[in-house]
C-alpha cells in the first residue's frame, strides 16, 4: 500500500486532483482515499506535523494507523 502525506486548505479539492491524475507522483497509485486527517489553525503547526509524518517515526505511526483500520 502506498501512502501520501500532504497539507492543503481544501482537502476535497486536493483528493479530486490526486484521483484525476493531476499530480505527477500520485497519478501512478490512484485511486486515493483519506484514512486520516487533522486540522490546524496555524500553517506552521501543520507543516511541523507533516514533517513528522514523513519521518521514520511518523511512517511507523501511519503504518499502525492503517493496520488498525
Amino acid at each position: 500500500m502506498k501512502t501520501y502525506v500532504g497539507s492543503t486548505t481544501d482537502l476535497i479539492r486536493r483528493l479530486k486532483e490526486h484521483n484525476n491524475n493531476q499530480c505527477l507522483f500520485t497519478k501512478r497509485y490512484s485511486p486515493w482515499k483519506i484514512i486520516h486527517k487533522e486540522e490546524f489553525s496555524d500553517i506552521n503547526d501543520a507543516r511541523k506535523k507533516e514533517k513528522y509524518y514523513k519521518s521514520a517515526a511518523g511512517r511507523r505511526f501511519i503504518k499502525k494507523l492503517i493496520d488498525v483500520k
